[in-house]
């Protein structure tokens, strides 16, 4: 007779063990959890001052990386809006040894290029005597001079060679707060991958960036001056914030993406792109004792520099009641904020439970009021650490009415809900069912390679230790009722509050009327 060999479970029955340890047992199971963890993570800081992360998963012969700056839309320079930005269009245009046939002749170029920017701008920038004759000559200049640039292109090569090799899920993302590059990729490619990462970071070539900059203005129109939602955004954050970088599209205002240029771009990289500003972590099957001298090797080979300094402008203390009515010929809006503390403040946990409690699914209470009971309301929902967490941010909300309701009636159920949480504890079950749910989401996030390397990334960037994930279990675990009553009343006041609404305003009949076709018919 034979018996059958028991073997260890893998990450993933773990993490189904664990999510069932989690409700049963609120924090034994991620207890267990971390105990395994940090055998796994080896964290290490390098000469250059760039953090490594490395935690061994070998279930797959696989691993993902997740790469975070901390540097995002509020570090763009005044007058320079959409720099940040830029890097994540440029971020797989190649380095000075990928994407050119020759690097040398192509910086010749670029340089070339350059300089006919920069006798356009001046000539365009002129106030008084602009001269539209030289405008258009030094307009041609340029296009023929990014024409010879792009003469030296591979396109898409860098990417190219990742995806040839395995790679899956190239992608980068900008937020007001950090920028971040991520893929997956079969483990015998880590040196290969390590190779490419760091000369992405050291030897960037600002290539095609005119061209980039272009598809920048084309997401700004579609995302923002096309959008009801983009401009109403845009005008309640240019309201409700008055100092700090908050109140800037991230995006970029467009007046300022069509100035921005090459030269500015690489200034900010060379400023927040250093060794010391960026966090790496890499989770799969790799052998640290192997993996990390490989790494060393790539990414402490990227020249160190001096650490950014941090912004400095705080947003001053809100005392009055703010507002913004846009008169427009789309579907009315509702949109609502309150200033908060950033993610660092003690009741972080409280303001997550409290927007849990509003928002989480069809058992929330705004969904029950203006969705289900009133049907007031399309959409109803709650969300924290609006536009952003690393700076004080807003509690928002954002309501959409049915055909026949307005945003005054949206507003007026949305304070009834308000003030039924500042003067009415939350009951047993909803502060259990946000425990429970938020004990499951953290879990979950663990639960893939990338999953699990954009936790450690974040959490280590943030709070110097990768370790403050499971702190932040505890702080859950300890909200209370009272805490939820005494945040909400602190926070949700008539002098920290800002709406702004969408107010349906039927065009006129010049608007509304088709253009007429232009003679000889539509080409």
């Amino acid at each position: 007779m034979k018996f059958p060999i028991r073997k260890s479970p893998s990450p993933a029955q773990w993490l189904l063990i664990l999510c069932i340890l989690a409700l049963l047992a609120p924090l034994s199971g991620f207890a267990q959890y971390q105990a395994g963890l940090e055998k796994r993570v080896t964290v290490k800081k390098l000469p250059n001052g760039l953090t490594l992360l490395i935690c061994e998963r070998p279930e797959a012969p696989v691993f993902s990386y997740f790469t975070i700056v901390d540097a995002g839309d509020a570090n763009d320079p005044g007058g320079e809006s959409g720099l940040a930005h830029m890097f994540e269009h440029l971020a797989f245009k190649g380095t000075k040894d990928i994407g050119t046939t020759d690097y040398a002749g192509e910086k010749i170029a670029l340089d070339k290029l350059e300089d006919a920017w920069t006798a356009y701008d001046a000539e365009y920038r002129k106030r008084v005597q602009q001269d539209q004759q030289k405008l258009k000559e030094l307009k041609a200049q340029f296009d023929a001079a990014e024409q010879a640039a792009n003469k030296f292109v591979i396109p898409n090569e860098f990417t190219q060679i990742a995806e040839a090799n395995g790679a899956t899920g190239l992608n980068a993302e900008t937020s007001l707060d950090a920028t971040q590059y991520f893929w997956s990729m079969p483990s015998n490619r880590l040196e290969l991958w390590a190779y490419l990462e760091s000369d992405r970071i050291a030897n960037p070539v600002p290539r095609q960036f005119y061209r980039e900059r272009n598809v920048v203005q084309e997401e700004r129109r579609m995302r923002v001056d096309s959008s009801p939602i983009g401009r109403l955004v845009e005008q309640f954050l240019a309201v409700a914030y008055i100092a700090h970088p908050y109140r800037r599209p991230g995006v970029g205002w467009e007046s300022e993406i069509s100035q921005v240029n090459a030269t500015e771009a690489m200034a900010f990289h060379r400023k927040y792109y250093v060794p010391s500003n960026i966090v790496i972590a890499v989770v799969g099957d790799v052998d640290t004792t192997q993996a990390l001298p490989v790494l060393e090797k790539y990414f402490g080979a990227i020249p160190s520099g001096p650490s950014p300094e941090p912004i400095t402008t705080i947003e001053p203390p809100q005392t009055a009641e703010r507002q913004v009515i846009i008169k427009d010929a789309s579907q009315p809006l509702y949109l609502e904020g309150y200033h908060r503390p950033d993610y660092r403040d003690p009741d972080d946990a409280v303001y997550e439970a409290i927007q849990d409690i509003f928002s989480n699914g069809r058992t929330s209470r705004l969904y029950r009021s203006l969705v289900r009971d009133q049907q007031i309301a399309a959409e109803a929902e709650g969300f924290s650490g609006f536009p952003g967490e690393k700076y004080p941010g807003l509690f928002a909300f954002f309501v959409v009415p049915n055909p026949g309701h307005t945003p005054a009636e949206m507003r007026a159920a949305l304070h009834k809900e308000i003030n039924r949480l500042k003067t009415t504890d939350v009951t047993d079950d909803e502060l259990a069912m946000f425990k429970t749910r938020a004990r499951a989401d953290i879990l979950r996030s663990l639960g893939d390679n990338q999953g699990l390397a954009e936790e450690l990334a974040i959490n280590q960037l943030r709070y110097g230790d990768w370790r403050e994930l499971f702190n932040q279990l505890k702080q859950i675990d300890a909200v209370t009722k009272e805490d939820i009553r005494r945040v909400a009343n602190k926070t949700f006041t008539d002098t920290n509050r800002t709406w702004a609404e969408v107010d349906y305003n039927a065009p006129s009949q010049a608007e509304a009327r088709p253009a007429a076709a232009p003679a000889g018919g539509a080409k």
